[in-house]
């Protein structure tokens, strides 16, 4: 037990089990996946020159995020898979860190090893950790902001056990403060939104600390001057870092300014962004909350009135999202866009047709109703008497209400920015609630430790390791899809078919358009001025089009496409067909026209 302590091997199996199961999913592909073409060239551009250069698909600062990248393409020489390779290295860094944290929040080792491996397996955390997005960055500054918190009021609580004047547990406490705010600070460069760890998660803590009734939790946590002097600097000095940040990235040519607004006739699209998350956050957490549907036939009483009033609040949201015409999607899981999906590769965009479909609706149904069940059975072990929290080692617990008051103000902020309306126009993806998704896990492991079974019972690896089948199962359809339109790509330029003829998905359009231009045709973008030039709109034919205007050098002559009779018809090409895993029949890829063949 000393040996597993003191070399954290709950922690290490964590960030070994993410390495594993990514890797045995064969995530390669020589092109983008969704956003992280044009983020990979500007890594590649960075590694070539020394130079930041954004592209014109940037609204995300990701400093620190390229220069991780540009060290991989120095290292390794570039490759799409080379630079996504850094986030799979910040993933595992990650889920050893989301370990400690759940500790460090007053769950056992058991029980955090559980949690960390139902969050970092599950299909979304690995779909991430092997993109070159930025979710996975933003998702290490907030865990590690949350652990420097979590150890400056265990510090400050240590003091008052140790009888001892303190001050070296105060250095402590203000050590730990500061490494909060300054890796915050340097990782929130990826992301800004997590910058709220500075903003939001650092100046709760120091409430915490600084808080003369908090007498349940040791006279420790009565914060000193020096503390809180030191801390509050921290904050300011953190903020003013941010200031600078923003300045320096709002004069950069080619970045994509992000306006932030609470007002202006989005609330019923807010009211639809919080009832579909309200729908998916369960589902993307449910081996964990599937453990608490057992709750539903132990107080059957509460879970009726528990289950009426969901249901009544449920048809009431649907109805005034009905009358105030916001965009209502299946109310089957998953329910919200674009990485876990019915069809089971990722955001496959792929202007003719779409991928076969791959959770049935027998499958979706069951999905749902483990999900609504294992939410209600939380709801109702929370009305349940509470009992008294056991110590962690040697170490008492943070109690619910300083657990909540660290959390809270930093959830309710985080989801006020993606319920704006610039946010939440046409719903959010699943990937913004993943920050979201971490702040709730200490809570709700720790009150199944605490009001069900103090350690979770073997049959809960179950739900754990599906989830992590079909996250692998999910990584590997995505990247063999990829290599599908890589092949049929290369095929048509083989036959002296130029990249620019051929539409393969706007995220593959735009990378063909930087390397092309330089810059995505962005009609958002301020710097340099008029940057953007109108293009006239490609024909209304049988073929759908995207986002054509922001790659005007691409005008395509064919198009890679799911249905063989799609746009004018097939291409004398030969189709592509791709593994998938798990799926009744392997897929196939087409070249159709895009335009008559009177016309080429």
């Amino acid at each position: 037990m000393q040996l597993v302590r003191r070399f954290r091997l709950h922690a290490l199996f964590c960030a070994l089990a993410v390495l594993f199961c990514a890797l045995i999913s064969r995530p390669y592909a020589s092109m983008g996946v969704c956003d992280d073409g044009p983020y990979i060239l500007m890594a590649q551009h960075l590694a070539r020159t020394g130079h930041v250069a954004y592209n014109g698909w940037a609204s995300p600062m990701m400093l620190w995020q390229f220069y991780l990248g540009a060290a991989f393409v120095k290292l390794f020489a570039f490759g799409f898979t080379t630079v996504r390779m850094s986030t799979l290295l910040v993933a595992v860094v990650t889920a050893w860190l989301l370990e400690r944290t759940l500790v460090l929040a007053g769950i056992n080792e058991h029980n955090a090893t559980l949690g960390t491996l139902a969050f970092v397996l599950s299909p979304l955390y690995l779909q991430l950790s092997v993109t070159y997005m930025n979710d996975i960055f933003g998702l290490l500054a907030v865990v590690i902001c949350l652990y420097g918190c979590l150890r400056a009021l265990q510090s400050a609580a240590a003091r008052g056990e140790a009888g001892d004047p303190g001050v070296s547990r105060d250095r402590a406490t203000i050590f730990w403060l500061s490494f909060a705010v300054v890796t915050n600070a340097v990782f929130g460069t990826a992301r800004q939104i997590a910058w709220l760890g500075i903003l939001v998660m650092v100046p709760s803590t120091l409430y915490l600390l600084g808080w003369h009734g908090l007498s349940a939790w040791q006279d420790g946590l009565r914060g000193r001057k020096s503390v809180l002097i030191a801390g509050a600097a921290a904050t300011l000095a953190g903020a003013g870092f941010i200031v600078a940040c923003m300045q320096w990235f709002k004069r950069q040519p080619y970045v994509i300014p992000e306006h932030f607004s609470i007002h202006g006739g989005g609330g019923v699209n807010v009211l639809a962004t919080f009832f579909h998350a309200s729908l998916e956050l369960p589902f993307l957490l449910l081996p964990i909350v599937v453990l608490f549907l057992p709750e539903l036939r132990r107080d059957v009483r509460r879970s009726v009135k528990v289950g009426s009033a969901a249901f009544l609040a449920y048809i009431v949201m649907l109805l005034i999202l009905y009358v105030g015409h916001a965009m209502i999607r299946p109310v089957l899981e998953p329910a919200m866009r674009d990485w876990v999906t019915r069809r089971g590769v990722g955001p496959a965009y792929l202007d003719a047709g779409r991928p076969p479909v791959f959770l049935g609706r027998f499958a979706r149904l069951v999905l749902t109703a483990a999900s609504i069940g294992g939410l209600l059975g939380l709801i109702v072990s929370l009305a349940r008497p509470r009992r008294e929290a056991p110590g962690v080692g040697d170490r008492r617990p943070l109690p619910w209400r300083q657990l909540c008051i660290l959390l809270g103000p930093f959830a309710v902020a985080y989801a006020l920015i993606l319920a704006s309306p610039g946010s939440s126009a046409g719903g959010i993806p699943d990937r913004y609630l993943l920050e979201l998704l971490a702040v709730a896990l200490p809570p709700v492991v720790r009150l199944y430790q605490e009001q069900i079974r103090v350690r979770t019972p073997g049959v809960a690896l179950l739900p754990v390791a599906v989830a992590a089948t079909y996250g692998v199962v999910m990584v590997h359809n995505m990247f063999s899809l990829d290599r599908a339109r890589v092949r049929l790509a290369a095929e048509l330029h083989a036959q002296g078919v130029p990249d620019t003829a051929v539409d393969n998905g706007w995220e593959q359009n735009f990378v063909t358009e930087i390397r092309f231009s330089g810059h995505i045709n962005d009609p958002r973008i301020q710097t340099p001025p008029r940057a953007y030039v109108p293009v006239p709109a490609l024909g209304n034919g049988p073929c759908p089009g995207f986002w054509f205007s922001r790659t005007p050098h691409v005008h395509p002559s064919y198009a890679i496409s799911f249905d063989a009779n799609a746009c004018y018809g097939p291409a004398p090409f030969t189709p592509v067909h791709y593994s998938r895993w798990l799926a009744s029949s392997p897929g196939t890829l087409y070249v159709v026209r895009y335009v008559p063949p009177t016309r080429r």
